[in-house]
């Protein structure tokens, strides 16, 4: 383990506000109680950010939650202190912890969607810790609530609280979150990954949003992330964890320019890899054809304008664009779950009726899709063997022991032992392990096309690089082409052959990767490769600033 003392000392912060000494967690597995965090010591000052860093598993969210007093469900505090302005949250009582959460110490989660209760206006979620603690009366709330809403550059700051949650775009909820968790003016807030599912110019407000109002209020901050361009931006000094161990300490810019240990170093070298260029077949009409493609939810609203793509045999297609694009809503159409309004879909060179139920078997089983997030697209009650044998039987009509032998032989192709996993269920993997399981469900079809929806965005790099490279291996045995749906333009730059770019419905920039990603670019284009995080601890700040002067 190597550490760093933090640049100049502490003298920059308040006083020490939360330390934790020897801290040990433990939690359980197959009935099993196992140690998960091990002995860990962190100190934090008022007005300073602490980055948590590390792969899944690493602890992050663990120790971030002990900082609160609290261990989630499955896992318990076991040794150590954690002292929070002297009071040792191990020994408390509950009375105690309870006004101090919400209050003092406050959580923003990753997902903020699952975070609200959505049967209630954003506002009146805002003040119910405030007036619950007896620190602000309702209309004091509200009045607060829209000062942070414009604070925090929410559009329509007086007027925006009075929505619900779905009536707010996915980056405009985080924002809110973090204004809900800033409603007491809390000494601590814990970040939890606040920005993984966003895309890249959304990350960049709410990145600026949450650095600013923790400056303001000089609140100490846990920013828990396993992207270390993103940490570099926020954190005044970063502690990398793996598997419950300190790994490295130290300031952000010591850290970021030298780091001293080799797993920090693959950490901050994660997505170097590049794909090889498929073979060109001459003369081979494209796998699949979207043309003039125009759709819509209803009311009249058009999600997609005159769409239209092409994927080769063979070939990643990248479509990109930041929420509300239409990237998504592409994919529907093209699975058939949301029939055009006008426009064409040629599978193989024969075009495929517009709705889902009016498809053949055969065209279903060709195009299959890997879903964002694996914890919901499995049903948590099968077992592997159940979950990669539905489509076995379904489309292939495999039963008995030539089942049993195609789904072993899945499991060795995306690396999974059969021995070890067949008989889990979903609940006992990991989440790269769920991706890999989906990833082995859609090959299951014998698919010629693949769409995958951000299939990687909830995991942590370097896990994600792994299923990246998992799906590379698959492509050039298996001669699969890939639809790939996401806002990481390092993932775009490390799988993609060609490249589409969405924008309010309608396809602004199309063509290979190396074309539409090298200047010049569209206007768009451009946007969103500006946006992508560098390691530069500065980078924030010379965005913000070159944003600031041109407009």
């Amino acid at each position: 383990m190597s550490t760093s003392n933090n640049g100049g000392g502490d003298s920059q912060f308040g006083d020490l506000l939360v330390e934790m000494r020897g801290l040990r967690i433990e939690g359980q597995a197959d009935e099993q109680w196992h140690e998960i965090v091990h002995g860990i010591d962190l100190k934090l000052h008022r007005g300073e950010v602490l980055g948590l860093i590390g792969e899944s598993g690493a602890g992050k969210s663990t120790i971030g939650l002990a900082a609160m007093g609290f261990a989630r469900p499955g896992c318990r505090i076991t040794g150590g202190e954690i002292i929070f302005d002297g009071i040792d949250l191990t020994t408390t009582d509950e009375d105690t912890k309870r006004k101090l959460r919400g209050a003092r110490i406050s959580y923003v989660a990753q997902s903020a969607a699952a975070a609200f209760n959505p049967a209630h206006k954003l506002i009146d979620q805002y003040s119910e810790a405030p007036v619950q603690h007896g620190i602000l009366s309702n209309a004091e709330a509200e009045r607060d609530a829209k000062d942070l809403y414009a604070r925090l550059q929410l559009p329509d700051p007086d007027t925006i609280g009075y929505r619900y949650p779905h009536q707010v775009s996915g980056g405009q909820l985080q924002r809110a979150m973090t204004a809900m968790a800033m409603a007491c003016k809390p000494d601590l807030i814990v970040f939890d990954e606040p920005t993984t599912a966003l895309d890249v110019t959304t990350q960049i407000e709410v990145l600026a949003a949450i650095r600013d109002v923790v400056r303001q209020f000089n609140t100490a901050a846990i920013y828990i992330t396993h992207d270390l361009a993103v940490v570099a931006q926020m954190a005044d000094r970063i502690m990398v964890l793996r598997h419950g161990n300190l790994v490295e300490e130290g300031n952000t810019r010591e850290m970021v320019a030298n780091p001293q240990e080799q797993y920090t170093s693959e950490l901050l070298a994660v997505r170097s890899f590049q794909k090889d260029h498929p073979v060109e077949v001459p003369g081979q009409r494209p796998l699949l054809e979207v043309e003039g493609v125009t759709a819509s939810y209803g009311g009249g609203v058009k999600v997609l304008e005159d769409v239209g793509i092409e994927i080769r045999r063979g070939h990643t297609v990248a479509v990109v664009g930041e929420s509300g694009s239409g990237k998504s809503t592409l994919a529907r159409v093209i699975t058939g779950l949301l029939p055009p309004m006008q426009g064409v879909i040629k599978f193989d060179g024969v075009e495929v009726p517009g709705a889902l139920p009016q498809r053949s078997r055969d065209q279903l089983r060709r195009l299959q899709m890997i879903y964002q997030m694996p914890d919901t697209a499995m049903n948590p009650k099968q077992r592997i063997r159940d979950i990669i044998g539905r489509p076995l039987e379904f489309y292939l009509g495999k039963t008995g022991a030539e089942k049993e032998e195609r789904i072993r032989e899945l499991l060795n192709l995306i690396e999974m032992d059969p021995d070890t996993y067949i008989d889990r269920i979903p609940g006992e993997l990991s989440g790269g392990q769920k991706q890999r399981i989906c990833i082995a469900r859609a090959l299951a079809a014998e698919p010629d096309l693949i769409i995958c929806d951000e299939v990687t965005s909830a995991l942590d790099q370097l896990v994600a690089e792994e299923i990246l490279k998992l799906l590379q291996r698959l492509q050039n045995e298996l001669h699969v082409s890939y639809m790939f749906i996401t806002h990481d333009l390092a993932t775009v730059r490390a799988i993609a052959d060609d490249v589409v770019v969405m924008l309010q419905g309608r396809v602004v920039e199309a063509g290979e990767k190396n074309v539409v990603m090298s200047p010049p670019h569209h206007e768009y284009t451009e946007l969103l490769l500006s946006s992508v995080p560098e390691m530069d601890p500065d980078w924030l700040d010379r965005l913000l600033a070159a944003r600031g002067a041109a407009s």
